[in-house]
């Protein structure tokens, strides 16, 4: 079913099928919509005289939010999920909108997916959870907006956990696949900041009990709530700068192991500099005249070249050890 009811209190729970039903019943009445039709959700927001825009704003996937009206508060929040692929940098973060709606007596959560977080504060419900029977539908409402949240941290270990394993790998300028790992963590981080920072301003407007349908002792739940939502963006803010910090590192050590390449290139080019102007004088073969070069007619001219380029070369690797080149 896309749509479900059921009524409870101190007293226990009641399952219904008619909406209208559930809805003159006495006590509180959740009205839960997951992947319903249009029509399905047209028929849900009239019966409880829910605004179109803010069904539309669920629909339409916008940031979250929270906005009072005269006869219901309206939250927007969204679920969080990291969907997985063979590597890291083939996951992304995916979100989906959850919209509650409450007043006096009434709860309506409706979302466009089978949303399993609210499914499980419904499950609780339907058992028969004394601390949900014994109150009013704001604090079921928070309960639900918790489940969400403790979602987040679920993701953020998963970051952390790719984390710390970029930083294993981040000395290894030599693999390929660092670099995009850490973009992608980057990009996971910038999708859930964006998430995350609209659903804490959302939750401090119900913190401070600024809603009529927040009920006092209910504020202290929703203030929890938004402490954790503090937390989520401050891991997030922590875990930015260390992915920064990683992609720093293995950008210096690649311009390092660079460096000690060109080093090595340059030292060998040097040697073979003096070696190379040796070549080229005895290359030019001036065997007769006055200025003849007399080591041509030497027999042992050949050898005492090569000992003397040798020489040449021991020496200037000699010097490039002391200053500390090699």
């Amino acid at each position: 079913m896309t749509v479900r009811a059921v009524v409870y209190d101190a007293g226990g729970t009641t399952e219904y099928d008619d909406i209208a039903a559930a809805r003159a019943a006495s006590g509180t009445t959740w009205v839960r919509v997951d992947e319903a039709t249009t029509a399905e959700i047209e028929a849900v927001a009239d019966a409880f005289d829910i605004h179109r825009l803010t069904v539309d704003d669920i629909v339409n996937g916008v940031r979250p939010k929270t906005e009072e009206f005269p006869e219901y508060t309206f939250v927007l929040v969204k679920t969080a999920e990291l969907t997985r692929g063979e590597t890291t940098f083939e996951e992304e973060v995916r979100d989906e909108p959850v919209g509650l709606f409450f007043g006096d007596d009434w709860l309506v959560s409706l979302s466009t997916y089978d949303d399993d977080p609210i499914g499980r504060v419904w499950e609780a419900v339907v058992r028969g959870d004394e601390r949900l029977l014994q109150r009013g539908p704001a604090f079921t409402a928070y309960r639900a907006i918790d489940v969400v949240v403790d979602e987040y941290f679920a993701l953020l270990d998963h970051v952390g956990d790719a984390i710390e394993s970029i930083e294993e790998d981040v000395l290894d300028a030599s693999g390929a696949d660092v670099l995009e790992e850490i973009n992608a963590v980057r990009r996971d981080l910038l999708s859930f900041r964006k998430l995350a920072w609209p659903t804490r301003e959302a939750l401090s407007v119900l913190a401070r009990g600024d809603p009529a349908h927040v009920e006092p002792e209910t504020e202290k739940y929703f203030r929890d709530v938004y402490d954790h939502l503090v937390q989520v963006v401050d891991l997030i803010e922590t875990y930015r700068d260390l992915v920064a910090g990683a992609r720093d590192i293995y950008l210096n050590t690649l311009s390092q192991s660079s460096n000690e390449v060109m080093k090595v290139l340059t030292v060998i080019a040097t040697i073979f500099l003096p070696l190379t102007f040796v070549a080229g004088v005895y290359g030019m073969n001036f065997a007769g005249g006055p200025y003849n070069m007399p080591e041509l007619g030497w027999r042992f001219g050949y050898p005492a070249a090569m000992a003397g380029m040798l020489c040449i070369g021991l020496a200037m690797l000699w010097a490039f050890r002391r200053k500390e080149y090699l």
